[in-house]
C-alpha cells in the first residue's frame, strides 16, 4: 500500500498533474495533524545534549552516521544545513541490495528503512550532537513504524551504528532521554546492526531543494529547517551542501 508521500513523489521532470490532484488529498487528510505541530512549533525545545564526555568533538578527519526517521527527503535536508557535515545522502538501510529500490522499499516488506548517510567532520561536530539534532527536529522518535502521514516499517525511527562506540553512545543517549521523560511517550527508535547502505535513486537526492514548492515538502519538511535554525543556531549553515554533483 502506497503512503501519501509515495503518491506525491514526482519524477525528475517535475510535478505531474496526478501529483497535483493527490496533493489536494494530502492537504485535506494530513494538514490537520501537521498543522497542529506547526502551531505548536514555538513550544518545541531541543532535547538535552548527551550527558557524557562523548558529546565533545574529537580528532579525526571524517566519520559516517546512518539514521532513519521517516521520509528521507526531510532528514537529508536538515543535515545538509548542519555545520561540519560534508555530505548527506538519501538511501536505504536494513535490507538486501536486491530490494534497495524505491518501488520495492515502499511495500514495507524489504526490511529497508528510508535512511540517510551523513558524512561529518568530528572536529566540528560530534556523533552525539548529530543524534541530538536527530531527536530534536528531524522526527518524532515515539512514533512506531510511521512519521506523520507516512505509515510502514520503511518509515521507522532507526539508528544504524557503524561501530561499537556509536552503538554505545546511541543506546546510552536513548536511555538518558527516556529516563528524563523528555518525550510524552517512550522512544521507539531501534538500534539495528550495521548493514550496508544503498544510495537511493538520483531523483531523490536534494529533493527538498529542487522542489521547494512541493506540497509534501512545504507541509512536512520546511518546518524542520526552520526549527534547526531556531534551536541550533550555532550548528546551522545557511547554504546547504548538496550531492547531485556526484550523480
Amino acid at each position: 500500500m502506497m503512503s501519501l508521500k509515495q503518491k506525491l513523489s514526482v519524477s525528475a521532470s517535475g510535478l505531474s498533474r496526478r501529483c497535483a490532484i493527490l496533493a489536494a488529498a494530502l492537504l485535506v487528510a494530513g494538514v490537520a495533524v501537521w498543522g497542529q505541530r506547526a502551531d505548536a512549533s514555538s513550544e518545541v525545545r531541543a532535547v538535552p545534549p548527551f550527558a557524557s564526555a562523548d558529546s565533545v568533538k574529537k580528532p579525526g578527519e571524517s566519520e559516517v552516521a546512518v539514521i532513519a526517521g521517516g521520509c528521507f527527503w526531510g532528514v537529508q535536508g536538515v543535515f545538509q544545513h548542519v555545520q561540519g557535515v560534508s555530505q548527506a545522502v538519501s538511501g536505504y538501510a536494513g535490507g538486501d541490495g536486491k530490494t534497495a529500490h524505491y518501488e520495492l522499499v515502499g511495500s514495507g516488506a524489504t526490511g529497508h528503512a528510508e535512511a540517510v548517510k551523513i558524512t561529518f567532520d568530528p572536529r566540528q561536530i560530534s556523533y552525539a550532537r548529530i543524534l541530538q539534532i536527530y531527536f530534536s527536529v528531524v522526527h518524532d522518535p515515539t512514533q512506531l513504524n510511521r512519521q506523520g502521514p507516512d505509515v510502514g516499517s520503511q518509515y521507522r525511527s532507526a539508528i544504524f551504528p557503524v561501530n561499537d562506540d556509536q552503538a554505545r553512545i546511541a543506546r546510552a543517549y536513548i536511555a538518558q532521554l527516556d529516563n528524563a521523560k523528555v518525550f510524552p511517550a517512550p522512544i521507539v527508535t531501534r538500534l539495528e546492526p550495521s548493514r550496508e547502505f544503498f544510495t537511493a535513486e538520483a531523483y531523490h537526492q536534494d529533493f527538498l531543494y529542487r522542489n521547494p514548492g512541493h506540497p509534501y515538502i512545504v507541509i512536512n519538511d520546511q518546518p524542520k529547517i526552520v526549527e534547526l535554525k531556531r534551536l541550533f543556531p550555532e550548528a546551522y549553515r545557511d547554504k546547504p551542501v548538496l550531492v547531485l554533483r556526484n550523480f
